[in-house]
């Protein structure tokens, strides 16, 4: 079944981006936008080809890698290990939860000019706002995750002689994993976005970088490939971590 609907899925989720890239060719075609202003996407897509064999442009794109990579790992780390403590220990728990109302809610953007001045303005500061941003989503869906794992299994592990600790690895965190992968997969479109916008407040190299030197010589073909490449790399890491929850969770019913 899984086989069959697999082409309709493909077909569903191209669908949108072909009705996109029509529109921006219409817009183009009939005049309502400038071709300096914005460049047809046959043009833009062939500029990202030649970009992509330049040892300078994989330099961009692996400088936004590392930080993307590097704060995610960070995030999932630090979110899953809290949001299972969280759930585990009503003492942690009393001390995450204000933390958390009052820090999930603020855009972290607002925290970078004082990353800039406490790591400064090399990878550190870009990968710590990566990381700070994806957290909570990740965070909030372990816990809900752990929180809701039912009484029952835990009460059977323990009357099994099963040890706390690994009460915790063998039927907390597996029962939790769905969850766990959605706040991840949120948290990874939340990265995409932040190390893009951080590479383009202010970066030597990056992918945002590279967009907001092209807009400074009018250069807008140039402009349009980093978009279309930090989207590209968006759409291949959440179809990679989607294979990944789809292995994960094959015992799932609703995998």
């Amino acid at each position: 079944m899984t086989s069959r609907l697999l082409p309709t899925n493909v077909i569903f989720g191209l669908a949108p981006i072909v009705l996109v890239i029509a529109l921006w060719q219409g817009l183009v075609s009939f005049g309502f936008a400038p071709v300096v202003l914005l460049p047809p996407p046959g043009f833009v897509f062939s500029r990202l080809l030649q970009q992509l064999v330049t040892w300078t442009f994989q330099q961009e794109i692996a400088a936004t890698l590392i930080r993307l990579f590097a704060g995610f790992a960070i995030a999932v780390v630090l979110g899953v290990s809290i949001g299972i403590a969280a759930a585990a220990s009503p003492a942690i728990n009393a001390v995450v939860r204000p933390i958390v109302r009052v820090l999930a809610p603020l855009p972290k953007v607002a925290l970078y000019p004082a990353l800039l001045l406490l790591l400064g303005f090399g990878h550190g500061s870009k990968i710590t706002l990566v990381a700070a941003d994806a957290l909570f989503p990740i965070l909030l869906s372990t816990y809900y995750g752990a929180s809701t794992v039912e009484q029952k299994l835990i009460w059977s592990a323990m009357a099994a002689g099963t040890p706390r600790y690994e009460i915790l690895f063998k039927v907390v965190l597996p029962a939790a994993m769905p969850s766990i992968l959605t706040g991840c997969r949120i948290g990874l479109v939340i990265s995409c976005i932040v190390v893009f916008l951080a590479e383009m407040i202010t970066s030597t190299d990056g992918l945002g970088h590279a967009l907001v030197t092209a807009a400074r010589t009018f250069q807008a073909v140039d402009m349009f490939v980093p978009l279309i490449t930090i989207s590209l790399l968006g759409l291949i890491l959440n179809g990679l971590l989607g294979a990944v929850r789809s292995y994960l969770l094959r015992g799932f019913p609703e995998a």
